[in-house]
């Protein structure tokens, strides 16, 4: 893969006077100068509101707003009539709980999540569980961090409405087999929600070949501007909807006595939208589609595996990566303990070497439950990190461990 660190342009700071090491990305990606670019491009030439302009200015914003609905829609090998533009994963999780769940889950019915979810494929379902006296249940993992599919395969039954599970896990890099458990929910009548956010920016996802009835990602982790998200949904589904949120944009018609809504997917995207940060996601997924996300998979895999060697070589046993040792069967999330010091005291030190770090619970409480731990550190790669940020990570925590006598 091409050396893209120049297109960074915060690449090249420095903090406390040494070079910036970004690895955090799992949280959010750094953004190149074409995203950048595109954005203040639509607020200084093109600004204005969209679809009911007759003016040269709306047209324009318009054809911008909807061309970034139609390339996400082809990045996720999907039709753009399912894309539903959101504020992030988050939320998009939030509108399928509250308008399909709503609709569809009552008492005494069953949503099944797993121990590897984000709490935002965990709260959202609490939330509508409970409004309806539906159950949540979790799905376990096993001692290697891999999903335990017979413990889901018990747990989905008959009252089982939905299946939400990541992609590939913010914390410990797990990947799952997700057309797989789509087909363990779909064999009992369930419904299947995936939550790409970590998988989207990493890894070619096509929808239709993992077969679920949901799939969500959010722009800000891959490489695109913070306030916008993606839900993408079978259109059928969405038709069978009600809106998440009223207002203007996603009507037909309304009357003193009552209203229609528009059309799928506007019916779920009441108010102005968000157009500039559109501008922005359009640019960032032609980036990636210019550096080619099956290069970026290989070049993480490589990543990670030299990052899995450095580490032990340096550290031996004092250090303990949590989840799946392969490296080239997990994700880019790299959560470690380091001897006996505190993720945040680590994250805290190793910033002084100029490298960020993520220390904390990573909204995964019940996995660090699980797994006996209140807090780790990780390190998460992405696209523009090199073998020379993980060799600064090294040297970093031999600061580290020198400051806390640790051997």
């Amino acid at each position: 893969m091409r050396d893209v660190r120049p297109d960074f342009p915060i690449l090249k700071r420095e903090i406390g006077g040494k070079r910036l090491v970004y690895l955090d990305s799992a949280a959010t990606s750094q953004k190149p100068s074409s995203v950048i670019e595109a954005v203040g491009d639509f607020y200084a030439n093109h600004n204005a509101n969209v679809h009911r302009g007759a003016y040269a200015l709306a047209e324009e914003a318009t054809a911008i707003f909807e061309g970034a609905r139609t390339k996400i829609a082809g990045f996720l090998g999907a039709p753009a009539k399912g894309i539903v533009f959101t504020k992030n994963a988050s939320e998009a999780v939030n509108l399928v709980a509250y308008s399909w769940g709503g609709a569809n889950v009552g008492q005494g019915d069953k949503i099944v999540v797993t121990l590897l979810e984000h709490h935002s494929n965990i709260i959202p379902w609490y939330l509508l569980a409970e409004r309806t006296g539906a159950e949540v249940e979790f799905c376990g993992i096993d001692g290697s961090g891999h999903l335990d599919l017979e413990d889901l395969e018990g747990r989905v039954d008959e009252r089982t409405r939905m299946v939400a599970v990541t992609h590939v896990s913010n914390t410990i890099g797990t990947i799952n087999p997700v057309a797989e458990i789509a087909s363990i929910a779909h064999a009992k009548g369930a419904l299947c929600l995936v939550d790409g956010a970590q998988a989207a920016p990493h890894m070619p996802v096509d929808v239709n070949a993992i077969g679920c009835d949901f799939y969500v990602a959010t722009g800000h982790k891959m490489c695109a501007p913070t306030g916008i998200g993606v839900l993408w949904a079978r259109p059928e589904l969405l038709e069978e909807m009600p809106p998440f949120l009223g207002g203007g944009e996603m009507i037909a018609n309304v009357t003193t006595t009552g209203a229609t809504w528009a059309e799928v997917p506007y019916k779920f995207e009441a108010g102005t939208p968000p157009i500039g940060e559109a501008a922005g996601l359009g640019a960032a997924v032609d980036y990636l589609e210019s550096v080619g996300i099956d290069e970026i998979s290989k070049h993480e895999h490589q990543l990670v595996a030299y990052a899995f060697e450095a580490l032990s070589d340096a550290f031996g046993d004092g250090i303990k990566i949590l989840g799946p040792q392969d490296p080239g069967s997990r994700g880019s999330a790299m959560s470690f303990v380091f001897h006996d010091v505190h993720p945040h005291d680590l994250a805290t030190i190793l910033d002084q070497e100029g490298v960020a770090i993520r220390a904390g619970h990573h909204c995964a409480k019940p996995l660090m439950t699980h797994l006996g731990l209140n807090a780790t550190a990780r390190a998460s790669f992405y696209i523009y990190n090199t073998e020379d940020d993980v060799d600064a990570l090294v040297r970093a925590l031999g600061v580290a461990g020198d400051l806390f006598h640790v051997t």
